[in-house]
């Protein structure tokens, strides 16, 4: 059964103590020198910024958690994980830790998880059924951990991105569990929600903090295990896909990101100005226009899981269909792909210019 006023009181409770931590979080960032400096190569803000914001959001959320007190056989290992990744991103956002030392820390928190039980145990693959992953279950557990974590790390470039994509994110994992009637998934993305939408007052354009890699860190992790404890536990049709709907722009991202640098022969872990949301600035849309448009596409790819986690089969493969094309609409609006060139994009407005065309008419 589920208890609106208490959901109501912790998503308060996590919202208002992330607002109110967050101003003492930004000094202890300046006085620990956990700060963000602009430079040419792929950060656009003016000043120096304060980082370490994601401890306001673990913050705000552990105040949300402590009141509800979910319960749950794997909570302690999700508990220490979620410290291992915290800190992970803490030192690094005051020391910059290499990335080997970064993924040593993700990779110990997904160990941490793994070796408590709760992993990735069967996927349902169309046409073939339940696929049982035997002793891959743990490798694919720990690469949807770390993949996630990174995912949103790399999204997180302008002002607000990381912490409303998160939100939206989460918010549709929260519809979801409910429709599943999975309490302690809902009772988590709630209080992740109010800390996310708490931090944003502060995060959102322009800036007066960073969340850095403390907080990216922490939501992608975080967005991980509830996938884990919902979307990978339900064996409906085409599970194994919903959980990457959730998060489609950071995994896409991520994905070109990552092809673009081996191509480029550079290391996976280098920096530059090629993410989505750069490429629309590039454009020439504003720094808060592009945030925007990125939280619309996440809030649309949001919807299309929560169709997905309840369709048939049919339902399922045209909102499958749906996903690649507004994929194939971001890279190309973004520029990202064929050298610019728009087909999708194209024929949309040939299509509008006809219709336009006869109504004139």
């Amino acid at each position: 059964m589920f208890y609106i006023q208490e959901w109501i009181i912790a998503f308060i409770i996590s919202m208002l103590t992330a607002l109110l931590v967050t101003p003492i979080i930004k000094k202890l960032a300046f006085y620990l020198k956990a700060v963000d400096k602009p430079d040419n190569h792929r950060k656009n803000h003016e000043g120096i910024k304060a980082s370490l914001g994601g401890l306001a959001i673990f913050i705000g959320a552990v105040a949300g958690f402590l009141y509800l007190q979910p319960e749950h056989p794997q909570m302690s290992a999700i508990i220490i994980g979620a410290v291992i990744m915290l800190l992970t991103g803490f030192v690094d956002d005051i020391f910059e830790l290499k990335p080997y030392y970064k993924l040593f820390g993700q990779i110990t928190a997904a160990i941490v998880v793994v070796s408590s039980g709760l992993i990735i145990e069967k996927l349902t693959v169309p046409f073939l059924g339940t696929v049982y992953l035997d002793g891959w279950a743990y490798v694919i557990t720990i690469l949807w951990i770390v993949g996630a974590s990174n995912a949103i790390n790399l999204i997180d470039g302008l002002d607000g991105l990381a912490a409303g994509v998160s939100a939206i994110g989460l918010s549709s994992i929260l519809v979801m569990a409910i429709m599943d009637y999975r309490i302690v998934v809902a009772y988590l993305c709630i209080v992740l929600v109010g800390s996310c939408i708490g931090f944003l007052y502060h995060n959102f354009y322009p800036a007066k903090i960073f969340m850095g890699d403390t907080g990216a860190l922490f939501l992608g992790y975080a967005i991980a295990i509830v996938s884990m404890m919902g979307l990978f536990k339900n064996v409906a049709l085409f599970s194994f896909i919903i959980p990457i709907i959730v998060i489609a722009i950071p995994i896409f991202d991520t994905t070109l990101a990552i092809i673009r640098r081996i191509i480029n022969q550079q290391s996976i872990a280098t920096a530059d100005k090629q993410h989505i949301h750069y490429q629309l600035m590039k454009m020439g849309y504003s720094h808060k226009t592009t945030v925007l448009i990125i939280y619309a596409f996440s809030a649309f790819f949001g919807l299309l899981a929560i169709t997905f986690n309840s369709s048939t089969m049919q339902a399922s493969i045209i909102t499958l269909v749906i996903a690649v094309i507004a994929m194939q609409v971001i890279a190309e609006l973004s520029g990202m792909i064929l050298q610019g060139k728009q087909p999708i994009l194209g024929s949309m407005r040939r299509v509008f210019g006809m219709h336009k065309t006869n109504q004139i008419k």
